[in-house]
């Protein structure tokens, strides 16, 4: 076994301790290497955010694990994601969710965007799509949908995000400045929100989010 492979089969074993062997599984197919800029490769399986340009990170693995347990994504589930990145997220809700399911994924930054397609075509996945688009709105044409996640930190759940929930879905955000929360947002005959944990994400710019950078 490669150094590479070595620290990819430790690093997934660690995230058992985090999270239902289902999402460990799903992170285990994800080449993670490929979602980083080339010369961070060497680090793609630290366990920790990387930059990928642009003022914007790739989280670190045991949150997207967190996020993706949270969520209780299952196959054939629609999904929105806020904040769509290099597109290493949306890939692993698109193993959850399987080939009958599908991710739509809003990024606000046009270079991004292009980038998070490259990424995901290298990788295989057809059952995601990315949007240039401000994600506070979320993305009208293909609502409801039966889960949201959200990698970007909101100083309240966006309205259009709630609205655009399917009955019975849920919704993971982080929200806060300098402090935040992640919260589980359950919808039902009313909207029910849970806390989580403790975190740490860039700022979820847009209508309904910051308007710049808060660091």
């Amino acid at each position: 076994m490669g150094a590479a492979a070595l620290r990819k089969e430790r690093l997934i074993e660690s995230l058992r301790n985090y999270v239902s062997d289902r999402v460990v599984e799903a992170m285990s197919r994800v080449p993670r290497e490929l979602f980083v800029p080339e010369e961070l490769r060497p680090m793609a399986y630290e366990d920790r955010p990387l930059p990928i340009g642009y003022g914007q990170t790739i989280s670190a693995p045991h949150m997207v694990a967190i996020m993706c347990d949270l969520l209780d994504l299952h196959e054939g589930m629609k999904v929105l994601e806020v904040g769509g990145g290099c597109g290493y997220h949306a890939a692993v809700m698109a193993e959850l969710v399987g080939p009958s399911g599908h991710v739509y994924s809003v990024e606000r930054i046009p270079e991004l965007v292009e980038v998070a397609r490259r990424n995901l075509e290298r990788a295989g996945y057809r059952n995601v799509s990315m949007i240039l688009g401000d994600g506070t709105l979320g993305y009208s044409e293909q609502a409801p949908y039966d889960r949201i996640s959200v990698a970007a930190s909101a100083p309240d759940i966006p309205e259009p995000l709630k609205e655009q929930l399917r009955p019975g879905g849920r919704m993971v955000i982080p929200v806060g400045s300098y402090s935040q929360d992640l919260l589980v947002v359950t919808k039902n005959q009313e909207i029910r929100v849970e806390r989580a944990m403790g975190v740490i994400f860039v700022p979820l710019i847009g209508e309904y989010g910051f308007k710049d950078a808060f660091w």
